[in-house]
């Protein structure tokens, strides 16, 4: 047992992912230093590096750290701009928009809430075209449509051009909203990739919320049509970006190499058997005589190209059923759930703010219902922070105290930490239905945010690490299951609050989150277990749609 994560009883040599990030016995190869693992640098120099980097100058691993933290930004800036922003950015507005289109506040929800029925319904192309094709084009023609959805809602004077407008946007964001995950898992290692994670789940929670507080002010001094008239300009620029700085990251490695250096089942002998050992020394042997050989390193034109070739053999047909047939997998399925109904109790609140706090005795204009969204993203930063600076190095600790050995599972213990998220919907609820202080509320309203934080960071860490192979597909139906509570939430949020008051909903919001912190327990407990049945009955890959994928 590894400091509470139950060991596999399957007689597996290797539990994926299980890797070792310290010196094991299994580890020492004398002699030939082409047999020695790979290590960080720095302050990492004793870390082994997982998953091991082949020797391509292409590949995404072995790439400069700052073209890395380049990416990244590129992909955070796209979220922030085709997710973050377009998703709430109407939020602010929603009374000044019944007002001038004669319309109920419900159908002004529905801009909304079928602008993210679109970005989930559109997941399941994304996630196989990514598959298939890559990442960088996908994420160039989602930049593409959210621009295009942009200028025909700047030019809206209807609500269903409005709506028009919000559906092609809603086309725009949904490989931001999941396939950015993923692009962590491409580029760093498993001792890098916490950090990253938890600021992509920022950018995609608490700077929803920055938007709101721009666009408030906006709509009431400018009107509703400059959101879209300033969004387009922002929008074309990271457009631009992402042409010209996020090449492919998908990358088609070696698995064999990978394999001599990840950590074995505790329970059986760790050195490597006869019949796996030839196949190793093959692999080396392959290896060797193709280094002389290797691709020469692409020129920056040459990485500009938007198809850079096929990355799976399997029809984009059965690529399409993917993200649904990775729920198959109850831990994926419990990541999925866990991760999407968190987040949503936020947006809940975005979708009424408006309508308690328009209203006497408060009496908030656009502008100053937007500054509401000034707590939400203040507890975000300071529960993004938090989670950044301990995520990576707890696991590191851990997998130390665990004799160099890391298992996946050692990203949960934060999660403990998102009972914030039930206190603060508590908090909400309670002080919105007796018309409470206003600074209050709003610091309820950041402590669940500060709480979901430790929820989405740690979990979908989890996901890259433990089931890297399906993480394309975890993510695009987590995007898929939040977006439709989303849609979800706008048919009826509204008219629950308006009948039984705020804090009903709330507090069942809260304790449907505490139920899904708690089972974080028996995942923590029981998940080595489960990655070792899941190897020996892996439903995608007996139907032909698995990732290539290692760690």
């Amino acid at each position: 047992m590894g400091l509470g994560v139950l060991d596999d009883r399957s007689g597996l040599t290797r539990i994926p992912g299980t890797v070792a990030l310290g010196d094991i016995n299994h580890l020492h190869t004398e002699g030939d230093a082409s047999r020695q693992p790979k290590r960080g640098t720095g302050k990492d120099k004793d870390v082994i590096l997982a998953p091991q980097p082949s020797n391509d100058p292409n590949d995404p691993l072995n790439w400069t750290y700052w073209k890395k933290i380049v990416i990244v930004l590129v992909m955070v800036l796209g979220a922030c701009l085709n997710a973050s922003t377009v998703g709430p950015l109407l939020s602010a507005s929603i009374v000044v928009l019944a007002g001038e289109f004669n319309r109920p506040i419900t159908d002004i929800t529905l801009l909304t809430g079928y602008n993210m029925v679109v970005a989930g319904a559109s997941c399941p192309l994304t996630s196989a075209l990514a598959t298939k094709y890559g990442k960088r084009p996908v994420f160039f023609g989602s930049s593409v449509a959210c621009l295009v959805g942009t200028i025909i809602g700047s030019a809206s004077e209807t609500y269903n051009t409005l709506l028009a407008a919000r559906i092609i946007q809603g086309l725009g964001f949904a490989a931001y909203e999941s396939l950015a995950f993923s692009v962590v898992g491409d580029l760093f290692f498993v001792h890098q990739r916490g950090a990253w994670v938890n600021v992509i789940s920022f950018t995609l929670s608490a700077v929803s919320n920055l938007s709101s507080v721009i666009a408030g002010p906006i709509t009431d001094n400018l009107g509703w049509h400059y959101l879209f008239h300033i969004l387009i300009a922002a929008s074309g620029v990271q457009t631009i970006l992402c042409f010209f700085f996020a090449p492919e990251t998908s990358y088609i490695r070696d698995g064999s190499f990978n394999e001599r250096f990840a950590a074995g089942d505790e329970k059986v002998d760790v050195q490597v058997n006869a019949p796996v050992a030839e196949h190793v020394e093959a692999a080396e042997r392959a290896e060797t005589s193709r280094g002389p050989q290797s691709p020469a390193k692409k020129t920056f034109w040459q990485e500009l190209a938007l198809y850079s070739g096929v990355y799976s053999e399997e029809s984009l047909l059965k690529l399409i059923f993917g993200p649904f047939v990775c729920l198959t997998n109850l831990v994926a399925l419990w990541t999925v759930v866990v991760t999407a109904v968190v987040t949503s109790t936020y947006v809940a609140i975005s979708y009424v703010v408006a309508q308690i706090f328009s209203p006497p005795p408060y009496l908030l204009s656009s502008a100053q219902v937007g500054y509401l969204s000034a707590g939400p993203f203040i507890g975000g930063v300071i529960g993004t922070v938090l989670v950044a600076k301990t995520t990576d190095r707890l696991v590191v600790w851990m997998a130390t105290r665990n004799n160099g050995v890391y298992e996946p599972e050692f990203r949960l213990p934060l999660v403990i930490f998102s009972f914030l998220c039930t206190a603060g919907l508590c908090g909400f609820g309670a002080l919105a239905q007796t018309q409470g202080n206003l600074y209050v509320i709003d610091f309820m309203w950041g402590l669940t945010l500060a709480g979901i934080c430790f929820c989405v960071g740690p979990c979908s860490s989890y996901a890259i690490d433990a089931f890297r192979e399906m993480s394309n597909e975890i993510f695009v139906a987590n995007v898929m299951v939040k977006n439709f509570l989303f849609f979800g939430y706008s048919y009826f949020i509204n008219d629950w609050i308006a009948s039984d008051g705020a804090a009903t909903p709330f507090y069942v919001f809260a304790g449907v989150s505490a139920a899904l912190i708690i089972s974080t327990i028996p995942v923590y407990i029981f998940g080595k277990r489960y990655r070792g049945f899941w190897h020996t009955h892996n439903i995608m890959e007996k139907l032909g749609i698995q990732g290539h994928a290692e760690i």
